[in-house]
């Protein structure tokens, strides 16, 4: 019973109607796009005809150039980031200092002994940014922030944080089934290594180019629904076509051995995951910070629900 309640769209349309506010920043952008819906309205890649070929807005290459913040960087940082639109990722080395880093480790612990945050979807710390001040800092970091916007053409709002203490060992995916935008490609994310991450400890994988592929949404796994019901195929569903998409390219994994303070930026479109976390004794303290454009009607595809956010 709870299962087909939770497959109910009304179930979440209720739930959407109590949070006015968060749904707020939809308003302007669901009239700019002709989406005639209410603000609290199931919403899914299906409202928007042409979707499915709808391309990454670019890099604004000049502006990046441009900013101080890549400026500063070093040669090869600056060369990572020229490179993300043909790649879909960049790396950048050593880009928060020991001490900050150190700063956020410390309140991820304080938190945690104060039972303020608990885990979530099994090794998952959600938004710890809006109870700390440390991990809010550097997910609003200036020069983080105006490369980021450089690299999607449009400012990027802070959406959600993920802390994590093991490895996710999350299987391959796209972001983009998770938080959606319309238009797509304005989600980026970004992962700070919290300490050095090596092969034992799961690191984050990645396939370089794979954001060129199309985004894999509901109807390619026929999880659309009708119009009372949400899809019944499970994530693990998802997970196998992604799998059998991967195969049927030539793109090559990497991997990203991080050091403490070294940052990985991805396209919404990347195909990304964790490694086994091998040796259990040992932690891989890692951050995510996921990021919406400002220009962005966002939702999550699975769920076909708009997306709650708290702006500033």
């Amino acid at each position: 019973m709870l299962d087909l309640i939770k497959r109910l769209r009304l179930s979440y349309e209720v739930y959407n109607f109590f949070h006015r506010k968060q749904l707020a920043h939809n308003f302007p952008l669901y009239k700019k796009y002709g989406l005639k819906k209410k603000y609290y309205s199931s919403v899914s890649s299906k409202d928007f005809p042409g979707i499915s070929s709808e391309i990454n807005a670019g890099t604004n290459i000049q502006k990046l150039k441009e900013n101080k913040a890549f400026q500063d960087l070093s040669k090869e940082d600056q060369t990572s980031l020229e490179n993300f639109e043909n790649n879909g990722y960049a790396i950048l080395r050593n880009f928060f200092s020991a001490d900050k880093i150190d700063e956020a480790n410390k309140a991820i612990e304080q938190l945690l002994a104060a039972n303020e945050i608990r885990f979530k979807y099994g090794r998952k710390l959600m938004s710890v940014y809006k109870k700390s001040e440390a991990i809010k800092s550097m997910g609003q970091d200036k020069r983080l922030v105006e490369i980021l916007s450089s690299l999607i053409s449009t400012k990027t709002i802070l959406f959600q944080s993920i802390n994590f203490l093991q490895g996710s060992e999350q299987h391959t995916h796209s972001d983009s089934i998770h938080m959606t935008t319309f238009p797509l490609g304005k989600l980026i994310a970004v992962w700070v290594a919290l300490e050095n991450i090596t092969e034992e400890n799961g690191p984050l994988h990645y396939y370089p180019g794979s954001h060129k592929l199309p985004y894999y949404l509901n109807s390619d796994y026929q999880n659309e629904g009708n119009k009372w019901m949400i899809g019944d195929k499970s994530y693990e569903a998802y997970e196998k076509m992604i799998e059998r998409k991967i195969n049927e390219t030539t793109f090559k994994k990497e991997v990203f051995l991080a050091k403490k303070g070294d940052v990985l930026i991805w396209h919404a479109n990347l195909f990304h995951g964790g490694e086994p976390h091998t040796n259990k004794e040992k932690t891989r303290k890692s951050l995510v910070f996921h990021y919406f454009g400002e220009d962005a009607i966002c939702y999550h595809e699975i769920t076909q629900r708009p997306a709650l956010m708290q702006l500033e």
